[in-house]
């Protein structure tokens, strides 16, 4: 145990190297704005590049119109016969369009897809932020074997950071308790390396990326 001598000689060296510490490093602009890549042709490419990279899918649509006709000949390559959405708004527009679907509660444990909508779209990572204040909660992120999300232009934002800015804008004075950050199906390396996709949650992660 140190002698009070040799307490005060410690102290006095620590004290003398924080002062030849600098307490601000000044990093050039150049050198912070080069951690990320440009956003390259444009954020919509960049997102669905990023996304389809990652074994995500993003579909592009002209309008509304457009939007649940893509959704309807999607489900009928996979042979989906209906799909589960809690979501009031989306619901109401897929039974108008003829897309058979549900939000009974009986119904989920044995959904072959479900549909949601989303806070943000992130263009450089080709992210979906997610949040618990959400017509969907938090159960649809993870449980259906494919996840479709439903999303506009005006959603998408270049890094994540101006999303999260954003949700308190949103939100206001009633923040959701939790954020999900999805970036492409659930997948795992963890047994020999090999990629498994599904393995915690969603097996095809798919958005509908409309034109406002």
């Amino acid at each position: 145990m140190p002698t009070n001598s040799s307490r005060q000689d410690i102290l006095q060296k620590i004290a003398a190297a924080s002062n030849r510490r600098p307490a601000f490093i000044d990093t050039p602009l150049e050198c912070v704005n080069s951690i990320y890549k440009p956003i390259l042709p444009d954020a919509i490419t960049c997102f669905c590049n990023e996304l389809e990279a990652i074994n995500g899918k993003c579909i592009l649509c002209v309008d509304n119109s457009d939007l649940y006709s893509q959704i309807e000949i999607f489900l009928l390559q996979r042979l989906i016969t209906s799909v589960y959405c809690r979501d009031s708004h989306i619901l109401h527009q897929l039974q108008i369009h003829g897309i058979a679907s549900s939000s009974d509660t009986f119904e989920f444990e044995n959904m072959q897809a479900g549909i949601t909508g989303c806070d943000f779209l992130i263009a450089r990572t080709g992210s979906v932020l997610i949040s618990s204040g959400a017509p969907s909660g938090r159960q649809m992120n993870v449980f259906p074997p494919i996840h479709i999300v439903i999303a506009n232009v005006s959603q998408l934002v270049d890094f994540t950071q101006e999303a999260l800015d954003d949700i308190p804008l949103k939100y206001s004075d009633t923040l959701p308790s939790s954020m999900t950050l999805i970036t492409g199906p659930s997948r795992t390396a963890d047994i020999e390396k090999t990629l498994i996709l599904g393995a915690h949650g969603p097996k095809e992660f798919v958005v509908f990326l409309c034109k406002d």
